[in-house]
């Protein structure tokens, strides 16, 4: 899409004291608490994230009953009974999983150590819509440790760990989610986190843009409190953008998913990860040498290529850009149309974020036992609703994997039924959603106490500055020593000894 990027300056932006101090110290982050804090963040898939052609129940843990959690009366050992999960028992297994989180979540357990004296968030009323997996509950339970109230809901049907959303709940928080959700739970879910008698939110955290749109169309008078959208994903960027293009964007908003932090750090190292954790937990299938094409090269398709080449697939590229068709190709990588090799690949992976990608016609033309899935934002990639047809036949194999079988006998391997393959149907690195949740939870800092007419009723990229400062929060895992400018130095660059060390339209 076109994209108007907001020309409203942010430079004014200035570090607080306890930003300052924690810059000062940036070693004791090699400490890690393990008895602070929980969760991070999320990956979305939004664009309805609820569209979906099969039962919810089919997702769901053998072990648990069929009754939907709505149907239940649960409360947690406070006696409140202001949230819906899976099932209240399980709290205490994810506790241990946050925990868990929390030890390779370096940075959001310093932010919460060195902020919480300042409750920079006190008095904010955050409701948010993300994925709910350990790492997002250390994001949640940061914001409640810097002063927030939170209430919150899944942004992907499939996505939820049962048992975090239970240790969220035990903890005080009003979480609404399970996984396997239906498409009406997922608006339910929604609206119990919005519609609730004495408590309205100030600040909206998004993954997909369900959450603001939910709000626009239902109480649009409750953007007169809010005082601004966090947004992480492309898919909800590029829905902001379209609302601030039509002059209806009343508030302010964060555009987190073009940060540096999350587009170069999450979008590309933990795809190229977590693709193939997700290929083996759901396929048990080998790599070295399958042809595999991928479609997309951005920082996601960047990702997810270097990890087949490494694990010896023969890898093919498309693109509709050609700049990023000639980093494919600088890359190694053979350049195609889908129509030139669907016939022969073993494994067709989505990461556009546009639709219609793999359609109808393609999957007919796919041989047999070609997987199929989708690395990109939105389940709209693959066409899946054309295979819900009378002459095919659906299979379901095991959790998040279906064979869909033509009359003559050929089956192709859909998984997840084209929704976001890595937290659908594996987890993802941790250490790397630190990076895009400590960025989260600053925007969301930024924007509660920026003085009025700061920011005008427009999409904003983060400061320079703050994506710097949480990278630096990072290195100390890593025993990184950075390099400092010498006076004279700095002042040949035209820099800061401090930073920011780039220009804005530097290209990382």
């Amino acid at each position: 899409m076109e994209r108007t990027e907001s020309t409203q300056d942010t430079t004014a932006f200035n570090m607080p004291d306890w930003m300052i101090q924690f810059a000062d110290q940036k070693r004791e982050f090699n400490k890690r608490p393990t008895k602070i804090g929980r969760r991070s963040l999320s990956r979305s898939i939004s664009q309805s994230s609820t569209d979906s052609y099969s039962s919810a129940a089919s997702y769901t843990d053998s072990s648990d009953d069929e009754t939907s959690p709505r149907d239940k009366q649960q409360k947690n050992s406070k006696g409140s009974s202001d949230f819906c999960v899976k099932n209240i028992k399980q709290a205490e297994f994810g506790r241990r999983e946050i925990e868990i989180a929390e030890q390779e979540m370096p940075a959001l357990m310093a932010l919460r150590k060195r902020a919480q004296g300042e409750k920079p968030l006190a008095g904010a009323k955050i409701v948010g819509c993300t994925h709910i997996t350990a790492q997002t509950a250390v994001l949640i339970e940061t914001l409640g440790a810097l002063g927030a109230q939170c209430r919150w809901a899944a942004c992907n049907i499939y996505s939820t760990l049962n048992e975090v959303a239970a240790a969220l709940a035990e903890s005080g928080v009003p979480v609404f989610s399970w996984k396997g959700e239906s498409e009406d739970d997922f608006w339910w879910c929604i609206d119990r986190c919005v519609n609730v008698e004495g408590w309205q939110p100030n600040m909206i955290l998004d993954d997909g843009g369900d959450l603001t749109h939910w709000i626009y169309k239902k109480y649009p008078n409750m953007f007169k409190k809010i005082k601004g959208i966090v947004e992480e994903s492309v898919t909800g960027v590029h829905r902001l953008y379209q609302l601030s293009k039509a002059g209806k964007l009343c508030v302010p908003a964060m555009n987190v998913n073009d940060s540096v932090t999350k587009q170069k750090f999450d979008n590309l190292y933990c795809c190229r990860e977590s693709i193939l954790d997700g290929l083996k937990r759901t396929t048990d299938m080998m790599f070295g040498g399958k042809q595999v094409v991928v479609c997309g090269y951005g920082e996601v398709g960047k990702g997810c290529c270097a990890a087949l080449k490494a694990m010896g697939s023969i890898v093919y590229v498309t693109e509709i850009d050609p700049i990023c068709a000639l980093q494919a190709c600088m890359d190694g990588f053979r350049l195609v149309k889908l129509n030139e090799v669907i016939r022969q690949v073993d494994i067709v992976i989505t990461c556009t974020g546009n639709k219609n990608v793999v359609t109808r016609e393609h999957l007919d033309r796919m041989k047999n036992g070609c997987i199929v899935c989708n690395m990109g934002h939105s389940n709209t990639e693959i066409d899946v609703a054309s295979l819900r047809t009378p002459e095919l036949t659906w299979e379901r194999v095991r959790s998040q994997v279906d064979h869909v079988i033509w009359p003559d006998g050929k089956r192709i391997v859909l998984l997840a039924e084209g929704r976001l393959l890595n937290l659908s149907c594996s987890t993802v690195p941790t250490f790397v959603l630190s990076i895009t949740a400590t960025t989260q939870a600053l925007a969301l800092i930024e924007l509660y106490n920026a003085p009025e007419g700061r920011y005008k009723q427009d999409v904003y990229l983060l400061p320079k500055k703050m994506d710097e400062y949480v990278a630096s929060l990072h290195l100390p895992t890593f025993d990184a020593h950075l390099t400092e400018l010498s006076d004279e130095q700095a002042k040949y660059l035209g820099l800061n000894k401090n930073g920011p060390f780039k220009p804005n339209y530097y290209r990382y």
